[in-house]
């Protein structure tokens, strides 16, 4: 089994934009990068009720170099538009990926058919490093539609596995990832047991978002906290107390230096400069009306 490592809670909330308040679970300022590594930062967006509105509300325009966006919609509409041509609208169940490699400027907000209903919005938003050699790849988008997410039973009934990217078991997610990783949508049922198999060596990271899980027989974890394990070991053994919803990473360390400011995750202060230079001088690209 891999042993736990730490156990870290939320911190307060914050808004980003006026569509998305945000606790951040997990950040590589926070917790470490070295310890998170290919992961950067998981927000948890709600869940929050919004009420009908004209205006449709979210965060406008704004750059992004040097690593990849993973956003899973639990509940709720957004919509993306970037300046790389990329853009749609997801849904409960949907997950859209964006790599923003070499620059690009994106903006992403409720969708208008949800904004004029209003409605429950939850959602994560996860950021998943690049290594240097692909920090200048194209910028591109994945539109993972829930229709495309292969969804695994666990045994005995337990609850469910949606491989959004990696492997399990021989299901392999849609996501084309740059480095070996895997993002599990993973739901267990009360009472639920479960024994995951993670790849020994790589990073793993439990995300709790509801419910209160066992793990490994000995340690409670409620919701809103994120379990991290050590590197060495291949299974996890979860059971649930009640309905739990979580979310597993693990993917292979990329052992490089991650220098980061903001939008920006690079791997010296310089090329953070010359992304700051860039994104001024109109490198990134402009974002159409």
């Amino acid at each position: 089994m891999k042993t736990i490592q730490g156990i870290y809670g939320a911190p307060r909330g914050h808004w980003v934009g006026n569509g998305f308040p945000v606790r951040s679970l997990f950040t590589y300022e926070r917790m470490g990068a070295q310890h998170l590594s290919p992961f950067l930062l998981l927000d948890h967006a709600g869940p929050h009720t919004f009420r009908p509105a004209v205006k449709p509300r979210g965060v406008g325009q704004h750059p992004h170099r040097g690593f990849e966006t993973v956003t899973l919609v639990y509940a709720g509409e957004v919509e993306h538009r970037d300046s790389a041509g990329g853009g749609g609208r997801i849904a409960e169940g949907d997950v859209q990926w964006m790599t923003a490699g070499a620059g690009i400027l994106h903006e992403e907000f409720h969708s208008r058919d949800f904004t004029a209903r209003g409605g429950r919005l939850e959602m994560v938003q996860l950021w998943v490093n690049l290594p240097a050699r692909f920090k200048g790849a194209p910028p591109a988008y994945q539109a993972l539609l829930k229709t495309d997410i292969p969804s695994v039973p666990l045994d005995d009934d337990a609850g469910v596995v949606r491989v959004v990217a990696g492997d399990y078991l021989g299901h392999r997610g849609p996501a084309r990832t740059f480095t070996p990783i895997n993002v599990w949508d993973l739901r267990l049922l009360a009472g639920g047991k479960a024994v995951v198999p993670v790849p020994d060596g790589h990073t793993c990271l439990l995300v709790v978002l509801e419910g209160t899980v066992l793990i490994n027989g000995d340690t409670v974890v409620r919701g809103e906290s994120v379990v991290s394990f050590e590197r060495h070991g291949s299974e996890l053994h979860l059971e649930a107390n009640n309905h739990a919803k979580l979310l597993l990473l693990s993917g292979e360390p990329i052992d490089e230096p991650v220098v980061g400011h903001g939008p920006f995750v690079m791997n010296s202060v310089e090329e953070i400069q010359r992304a700051f230079t860039e994104f001024q001088d109109g490198t990134f690209g402009v974002l159409s009306d």
